[in-house]
Parts: C-alpha cells; sequence; structure tokens
C-alpha cells in the first residue's frame, strides 16, 4: 500500500512538458526595406490614376471643303439648260418657213428691166421694119408684136423664176445648217454640263480621299498623345514593380527567434501527494 500511495504522492507531484516556438523572418534591413516598399504601394493605390479621355479628330480643311463643294448643287445646270435651248431653237429651224427675201438677188430688177428693155427695143425694130415694107399696122405686124411681147415676159419671168429658185435654195441650205448647227451644239452644251458635273464630283472625291488621310494623321496624333498620358500616369507603378523585381532577385537571410516554455509544477497535484504522503505515514506509526 506504501508503494501504492508513495507512488501515489509521486505521480501527484508530475510536471507538463514544455512548449517550443521558432520564428523565422528576414534580415531586419531587408524586412524593413520591403515594408517601406509596401507602404509606398498602398500609398499609391489610393491615389486615383487621371486616365485621359478618348479624343475624335474633326473633319479637316479638305474634307469641310469638300463638304462645302458637295452642298452646291446646279453645276453644269446653266450650260445644260442653254443647250436645251439650243436644240429647241435647232427645231424651230427645221420645221419653221425658210427666210427666202434674205437670199433675193438685190440686182434681179435690174435684169427684169434690161429684159423689158431689151424686148422694147425689138418691138421698135420691128415696127420700123413695118413702116419700111408699108405694112404698118397690118395683121402681120400685130401677130409679131405679140409674140415678141410674149417671149419678153417670159424671158422677164424665167428670170425672176430663177432668181426666186436661188434664193430658195440658199434659205433652205441655210435653214439645214443653222438646224444642224443648232443641234450640235445643243449636244455638245449637255455633253459639256455633265462634264462639268462629273469634274465637280471628281474634286469632292479627291477632297475627301486627301481629308480623310490628313484626318486620320491627326487621329493618330491625337492617340499618341493620349498613350503618352497614360504611360506618365501609370510610370508610378512601374518603378514599384522594378524596385520589386530587384528585392525578388536580391540574396536573403532569414532570423531564427525560438521561444521555449518551461514545464511547471501543479498545485493541486502536490497537494493531493502531501495528504496521500502524511495519511500513509499515519497509518504506519499507528502500527
Amino acid at each position: 500500500m506504501g508503494a501504492i500511495f508513495g507512488g501515489g504522492g509521486g505521480g501527484g507531484g508530475g510536471a507538463s512538458s514544455g512548449t517550443q516556438v521558432t520564428i523565422a523572418r528576414e534580415a531586419p534591413d531587408v524586412e524593413s526595406r520591403k515594408l517601406a516598399l509596401y507602404d509606398q504601394a498602398a500609398t499609391l493605390a489610393k491615389t486615383p490614376v487621371n486616365i485621359p479621355a478618348f479624343q475624335v479628330a474633326g473633319p479637316s480643311a479638305l474634307e469641310q471643303t469638300g463638304f462645302q463643294q458637295a452642298g452646291t448643287t446646279g453645276v453644269g445646270a446653266g450650260t445644260t439648260t442653254a443647250g436645251i435651248g439650243s436644240v429647241l431653237g435647232a427645231q424651230q429651224a427645221a420645221y419653221g418657213a425658210p427666210n427666202i427675201s434674205q437670199f433675193l438677188n438685190p440686182y434681179q430688177q435690174y435684169v427684169t428691166n434690161e429684159i423689158a428693155r431689151q424686148g422694147q427695143m425689138a418691138q421698135n425694130q420691128l415696127a420700123a421694119q413695118a413702116v419700111n415694107q408699108g405694112a404698118f399696122g397690118g395683121g402681120r405686124e400685130g401677130i409679131q408684136q405679140a409674140e415678141l411681147q410674149r417671149a419678153t415676159q417670159a424671158n422677164i419671168g424665167q428670170a425672176l423664176a430663177s432668181g426666186y429658185g436661188q434664193a430658195v435654195g440658199a434659205a433652205q441650205q441655210q435653214q439645214s445648217l443653222q438646224a444642224q448647227t443648232g443641234l450640235q451644239a445643243g449636244q455638245m452644251l449637255g455633253a459639256l454640263g455633265g462634264q462639268q458635273q462629273a469634274m465637280q464630283q471628281g474634286d469632292i472625291q479627291s477632297l475627301l480621299q486627301a481629308g480623310g488621310i490628313q484626318r486620320q494623321l491627326g487621329q493618330q496624333a491625337l492617340e499618341a498623345s493620349r498613350q503618352t498620358s497614360l504611360a506618365r500616369s501609370y510610370e508610378p507603378y512601374q518603378r514599384l514593380e522594378f524596385l520589386k523585381g530587384i528585392m525578388t532577385n536580391l540574396p536573403t537571410t532569414q532570423s531564427a527567434v525560438t521561444a521555449t516554455t518551461a514545464p511547471g509544477t501543479n498545485p493541486l497535484a502536490q497537494a493531493a501527494g502531501a495528504g496521500i504522503g502524511a495519511y500513509a505515514a499515519y497509518n504506519m506509526a499507528r502500527r
């Protein structure tokens, strides 16, 4: 029993095991620099980044000129209208009556007078012959006089018809030429009006194409300026990333901190052991 109690007393006085904690840390200088870098990053992260707005290049000067020309309508309309008028005039000239009077021979009257004079002279000669022959006023003379007068009138009529026919031919020829000329002029004017419109369209296309290139260059300049502003805004972040890369690649050392907890005595266990020991001694003394 004594062994048991003694054992009990010894068990009551047993101690709990100690605790050992080891902490691995960077070298103090390296750790302080990393913490400083973290503080800088935290401060920078709180600052809003100035993001530049997108900009769009407006129409260039050449494009604006092209827009203005495109808004100008009726180019070539005057020429086309003149061509239409020329064609209408040609139609009127073709279907109208020729102006014969302007082509009549101004010397036609002299020709007529000369024929009449020659006829009168012939009649005088015929009368003189009749007198010489003693047949003046006779039937034969009358017939000859009438025949001579008819021939004179026929010559005058033929001369007038010939002159009038020439005038008609000249007037018709002029009328045909005038109609053809007016028609050709109208066609040419119409073609010129179309060419003027085509030239304007070509000019507008050239202005818009060249102006488009200018606008693209202006847009590229705006985009380059925006990218430059973005690069400047993010430059501090790049510097932090650069420092981070350096610190990551640097050789580092670690320090170990060990904390040990010593084993302690349980007061309850000590009291119980002492009581059991005293009880055992008391029993032994009584025996």
